[in-house]
């Protein structure tokens, strides 16, 4: 800034000012992290990128570092990759039993592809991660494709892609099946070149892993064909499509305790009503649900996020529909038939069930505020 230096903290997907120092401090700091990520001192034109490791507590801890020039000098943002928390269970990271048999019975299958959307720090990394690490094993030859690798996984041969030098996720990908790959994971598609070469690879008797930049599952499938992947290939190769987005969790034992009034519940119970009788029923709204409640062991009323899911599964009646190129509104209509929960309304859920804040449901989808529903006086 304009005359000091602003140090900030992004915890649990909020940032945070952790210290301010003097801007005299600048230089000094910008050029010290830029020694240890190994890039150009005298470069302050352009943006750079660098990584560098560093032992802390007797753990490593990887560091991407990425600087980027301003008005007033560089600005440095930093990745903190703990290794340690790499690859967690899938059991962890997808918490909603039918959602969890569905992933775990796509990624038994023989070949197929399988894609996850969702903006950048939606969590889709550490989800391709644990499928792989379900995955590992002696029997399978499993290879990677990712920019950059964020965590090491002992069993799957990791690759770097490097664009610059013409190694990109495309030609990768042509070097991958001369590999005689079971599994291919590839970081994300991003060009039309990729697209098709990962729908050939699953056509030819391939599990593929990928993400790509949709808003929900079923725009997974427009994008697909705006890649220019021809329909009839995506019929059969597209197993599974999921979309994430991550919600705080609530500090365990805290909340403030906020009442639903009777015009909100026929709203929700509204928005849930297109949806099978048999889902429906599973679907319990409660009288009350819960607002962040800082404390002294929690200042944010929060700890750690989780992912908020939806999926498309395929089937018969969507190979169907893929084959005459139908709209996004078209193919919802038929998953919604067959008891699609969207990722509101898995959010939404989580919040009926007290794991997260209800606000934080508005916060990330921009549902109703949380000052719409009526306080409960003498409780905390």
């Amino acid at each position: 800034m304009r005359n000091r230096l602003r140090v900030r903290y992004r915890v649990d997907g909020v940032l945070n000012t952790s210290l301010v120092l003097p801007g005299a401090s600048h230089q000094q700091v910008i050029s010290n992290i830029k020694v240890k990520a190994n890039i150009k001192l005298d470069e302050k034109r352009k943006p750079q990128d660098g990584r560098f490791s560093s032992t802390i507590d007797g753990r490593k801890v990887s560091f991407r570092v990425s600087t980027f020039p301003t008005y007033y000098g560089e600005k440095v943002v930093m990745r903190i990759l703990d290794q340690e928390r790499a690859a967690r269970p899938l059991t962890e990271v997808v918490d909603n039993p039918d959602m969890l048999k569905a992933i775990k019975e796509a990624i038994q299958r023989p070949y197929g592809l399988i894609l996850i959307s969702g903006p950048t720090g939606s969590g889709k990394t550490t989800t391709l991660y644990s499928m792989l690490k379900e995955l590992n094993s002696e029997e399978l030859n499993i290879l990677s494709l990712e920019d950059p690798i964020e965590y090491n996984i002992e069993g799957v041969s990791q690759s770097q892609v490097f664009p610059d030098i013409g190694y990109d996720f495309a030609n990768g990908l042509r070097t991958t099946l001369r590999q005689d790959p079971d599994v291919i994971m590839v970081g994300e598609i991003r060009d039309k070149e990729t697209a098709k070469l990962a729908v050939q690879a699953a056509l030819t008797g391939h599990l593929v892993l990928s993400t790509i930049h949709t808003n929900t599952a079923i725009g997974v499938i427009p994008r697909l064909v705006d890649m220019g992947v021809d329909p009839y290939l995506i019929a059969p190769t597209l197993i599974l499509a999921m979309s994430q987005r991550l919600v705080r969790n609530i500090y365990p034992g805290t909340g403030k305790p906020i009442q639903i009034d009777s015009e909100l519940r026929v709203n929700l119970e509204k928005g849930f009503s297109d949806l099978p009788a048999e889902v429906k029923a599973k679907i319990k709204i409660p009288d009350t649900v819960l607002q962040i409640a800082p404390s002294a062991l929690s200042p944010t009323g929060t700890q750690g996020r989780s992912a908020a899911f939806e999926f498309l599964l395929m089937d018969r009646d969507i190979e169907k529909m893929i084959t005459k190129n139908p709209t996004e509104s078209e193919i919802y209509d038929v998953m919604r038939k067959k008891g699609m929960i969207t990722m509101k309304e898995d959010a939404l859920m989580k919040a009926f069930r007290g794991e997260i804040p209800y606000e934080e449901v508005s916060r990330v989808f921009g549902l109703m505020d949380v000052e719409d529903l009526g306080e409960i006086e003498g409780k905390a």
